[in-house]
């Protein structure tokens, strides 16, 4: 084994890594630091923290609290696992394309169609949380009442795929500038927050952890119907892995994605739980109601005219983000997938200014569909997609952890180097996820109807993807030995077998 100029030992892969980091080729680099780290922060940010929380908490109670730390907890050791995968090799693909590299195709394009599905009912998600938004301001302006929901959701997406369509730098700073809002916002929100707790509400009502109490404690509808929501939670969390997908248009990966990993833990303290906590203690948890942001219910209870028209213009700005976010992942993903054959041609494409725009108008079309969606069922609308987006985000976690255990089996054996960027739960911390999604999965069974149903949808899932494998199976692995031929020394590797087995697997 021979040794890198940093003087650790390299590990045989550098040939092979190469078949996948030729991927991203056509993507611009565009991304710089600054965008990246205020994504990071603010990815995550969206219609699940900021409007699915008045469900949760009317449901689960102050315990909503903890399930975000618990759930938060979880996704910070999914983004370390990610941030040393990234470090390793940069890709669009993400955690697609290291499914791809340590599992064969048929993982990755599972995963992969998994992965887009999720973004794609994310987006229907937001589009029906911003026309719910705009709904809000009828009370001020009765002329929006008239405007059907399912207009509003078009014009929003219609919006924002027109902005997807420039260069990624564009995007990052569009981006950049939503995030912004979203966290100074939401530092606002804490600071009047804690300031209401320390002086009192006010309307002179009580506040602090007496309102907890007063109110049947933590848990005042009791244990099951609080966990049951956890799919909620874990939407809510649906982004922060939105670091992988930017990896591959980001300059100076390795000093960068580190950093904004590093980050979240604590945004996950601050935002998630400090947020939600504070939410808790300022208003009695049966204040919160469905459809409708806690945050604004929180401003509307001061009575500060234009305090909750202005947080609720800020709600829109961030679930307008979380779409943008959605269009743009997609739009990666899906070009990472059709390159290597399991998505369709027209995934592929891209134009001069570097942009995948083929995954991202597909992606849109589903957004179309969830106009649809807020037409027939403005009501329910939200609910339905984000349990749908909740088995997706799950469906990537997943996929992480088994990518990083995989990686990690494979460097104890000399296949590979980890970098110096490592996660520090390592396998322990994979098989741990693992081991919680199951039990999320299970608890989601439990939801009825809605998480029932959600659940039960996505087995139909599975003779759609058998279909679509066996018709694209044949270009899938002529474009991966294609791959492997032109990356990998013919003498050290064989020709890649028909069961999908990667060859340094192969004895």
């Amino acid at each position: 084994m021979t040794t890198n100029p940093t003087g650790s030992e390299s590990a045989p892969h550098e040939a092979e890594r190469n078949v996948y980091a030729s991927e991203d080729h056509g993507l611009q680099q565009g991304m710089g630091n600054r965008q990246l780290q205020m994504i990071a922060i603010g990815s995550a940010i969206g219609t699940g923290l900021l409007l699915g929380t008045g469900t949760r908490l009317e449901q689960a109670g102050p315990s909503l609290a903890v399930l975000y730390l618990i759930c938060g907890m979880f996704g910070y050791v999914i983004l370390r696992s990610l941030g040393e995968l990234i470090v390793y090799r940069p890709s669009s693909g993400s955690f697609v394309s290291y499914a791809r590299e340590f599992y064969g195709e048929k993982t990755a394009f599972v995963t992969g169609w998994l992965y887009w599905g999720n973004w794609a009912m994310t987006l229907v998600a937001d589009a029906t949380a911003v026309a719910l938004y705009i709904k809000w301001f009828s009370q001020y302006t009765h002329w929006i009442e008239d405007i059907p929901q399912w207009v509003l959701a078009l014009l929003v997406i219609g919006g924002i795929l027109l902005f997807n369509m420039m260069s990624v730098k564009i995007f990052g700073e569009l981006e950049y500038w939503f995030s912004m809002i979203k966290v100074v916002a939401l530092l606002i929100f804490m600071l009047v927050a804690i300031g209401v707790v320390i002086f009192g509400h006010p309307s002179g009502d009580p506040t602090g952890f007496s309102l907890i109490s007063d109110a049947g404690g933590w848990l005042p509808n009791g244990f099951i119907p609080a966990v049951i929501v956890i799919q909620g939670v874990v939407f809510a969390y649906a982004g922060i892995e939105l670091v992988g997908t930017t990896s591959g248009e980001t300059k100076d990966v390795e000093k960068h994605i580190p950093r904004a990993v590093n980050n979240v833990l604590v945004r996950i303290l601050v935002f998630y739980f400090g947020s939600v906590l504070l939410l808790t203690l300022v208003l009695p948890y049966t204040e919160y109601i469905a459809n409708v942001s806690p945050f604004v219910t929180f401003f509307e209870s001061l009575g500060i005219a234009a305090a909750a028209p202005i947080f609720q213009l800020v709600v829109i700005t961030a679930a307008i983000s979380s779409l943008n976010a959605g269009l743009y992942s997609t739009g990666r993903i899906m070009y990472n997938m059709s390159t290597a054959g399991s998505g369709p041609k027209f995934g592929a494409r891209i134009s001069k200014s570097g942009v995948p725009y083929g995954g991202i108008v597909m992606a849109a079309f589903v957004g179309l569909a969830g106009v649809f969606l807020n037409f027939i069922v403005p009501e329910a609308a939200f609910e339905i997609v984000l349990n749908l987006a909740a088995l997706g985000t799950l469906a990537s976690w997943a996929a992480i952890a088994l990518a990083h255990l995989k990686f990690v089996r494979l460097s104890k054996s000399g296949r590979y180097t980890r970098p110096g960027y490592r996660s520090p739960f390592g396998a322990v911390g994979d098989w741990a996820t693992l081991v919680f999604i199951g039990v999320v999965i299970v608890l989601m069974a439990f939801d009825y109807p809605i998480g029932t149903y959600a659940l039960g949808a996505s087995i139909l899932l599975v003779p759609v993807f058998m279909v679509m494998w066996f018709a694209w199976r044949d270009r899938i692995r002529a474009i991966a030995d294609e791959r492997r031929a032109k990356h990998l020394p013919t003498s050290s590797f064989p020709a890649a077998p028909q069961t999908d087995l990667h060859p340094r697997n192969q004895k």
